[in-house]
């Protein structure tokens, strides 16, 4: 890690971690006293809670990298974003596009409803995941017989949610790298299906799920393509902690549920063909530089995530001035260890938080039952 980098990741580290774990006990006081009488009364609760620790995360975003998301999207789209329930699809192009949901729907005043499928192992990741898992998130196991009912039993638990939500899945499973679109295309040749060169193709299961589950309350599907500049390297968290900027392009396209096919074989296809043209938009803009004929919209940048930054790294200094000036806990050797063991729990939490969003670490959310050796190669 380098020198800049750690610089910035010890303070921030500690700043995140001592206020992850006032959220999360927050979170988890809720849950005990409130979430049994009342169950939206604790997502209303929760959702406020919450976006007081993923704010932090969109300020190293927005003002520590300084990142800039392009979003192409028609009027009503972007007017009703954050209005209603929707189905979020992406391509998962690089490691932080879950990042960048969280910032879309910030702007849209929906960040703390914002939800999503992950894998199960997401939720044991320390303060991230488990605000996560306090906040109503869909966790998987990556074997459909056992995940088939976990998907079913989180879509009921949405169908009276008491705010607008977005439940984000990455229908391709995994995140996008050369060696697994290289096994896509070995797999579509084999299949006859269309060849892809910038997205892989969609595992379609948990998405019918979905569709089928959630048509009667959620009225939209927003179809989004994220691309980054070729010119440019793919952003990481690393590189947010490095104030690393880049360029974001994203393209929202809404669709009407009542227009999707009944049928499960119909949703599955419909959702391959959307990736299709995603390939279709992503290889234009690759080639052409082109990317979307729809209205660029200004989504800002708010400085409400500044001011949480700024308010709990105050709060926090204040707070820790006053027990050190309390305990001397530096004047022993028992504080001196503790303060050591402390901050090396910070990069060790840090590390985990980073090297679990990278791409060579991720896993798809959902394994087909199919068994055969070029499919498990695509889900690799």
């Amino acid at each position: 890690m380098a020198i800049p980098a750690a610089l910035v990741i010890i303070p921030v580290g500690i700043l995140f971690i001592l206020s992850g774990l006032i959220v999360n006990l927050i979170q988890a006081v809720f849950f005990i006293l409130v979430r049994p009488l009342s169950k939206n009364m604790y997502r209303r609760i929760n959702q406020v809670v919450v976006e007081f620790l993923w704010l932090e995360l969109i300020w190293l975003f927005d003002w520590r990298a300084g990142m800039k998301v392009e979003l192409y999207a028609d009027s009503e789209t972007y007017q009703l974003m954050g209005q209603e329930n929707a189905l979020v699809i992406c391509n998962h192009r690089c490691d932080i596009d879950w990042l960048v949901g969280w910032v879309l729907a910030q702007r849209s005043g929906c960040l703390g409803s914002a939800l999503a499928i992950m894998k199960k192992e997401a939720k044991f990741l320390p303060i991230i995941g488990w605000s996560m898992w306090f906040s109503d998130y869909i966790f998987l196991e990556r074997s459909w017989a056992k995940d088939e009912r976990a998907l079913k039993l989180g879509f009921q638990q949405l169908e009276n949610f008491p705010l607008p939500f977005w439940l984000a899945m990455f229908v391709e499973g995994t995140r996008f790298t050369q060696p697994k679109l290289l096994a896509a295309q070995e797999f579509a040749s084999s299949r006859g299906l269309p060849i892809p060169r910038n997205v892989l193709i969609p595992r379609t299961k948990g998405f019918v799920s979905a569709v089928c589950h959630t048509r009667s309350f959620v009225p939209a599907i927003y179809d989004c393509t994220l691309a980054v500049p070729k010119d440019e390297p793919a952003p990481t968290l690393l590189r947010l902690f490095r104030g690393n900027s880049s360029l974001l392009k994203l393209q929202i396209k809404r669709h009407r549920m009542e227009e999707l096919p009944k049928t499960a074989d119909g949703i599955s296809q419909w959702c391959k063909d959307i990736f299709v043209t995603k390939d279709a938009l992503l290889e234009n803009y690759l080639t052409r530089d082109f990317f979307s004929d729809r209205e660029l919209q200004d989504i800002g940048r708010p400085k409400i995530s500044l001011f949480v930054f700024i308010s709990w790294s105050c709060l926090l200094v204040y707070i820790v001035t006053k027990i050190f000036q309390w305990s001397s806990l530096l004047s022993s050797w028992t504080g001196i260890v503790f303060s050591t063991v402390f901050l090396a729990l910070v990069i060790v939490v840090m590390q985990i938080l980073i090297h679990s969003s990278e791409s060579d670490r991720s896993n798809p959310i959902i394994v087909s039952p199919q068994d055969s050796a070029r499919e498990q190669l695509i889900q690799k």
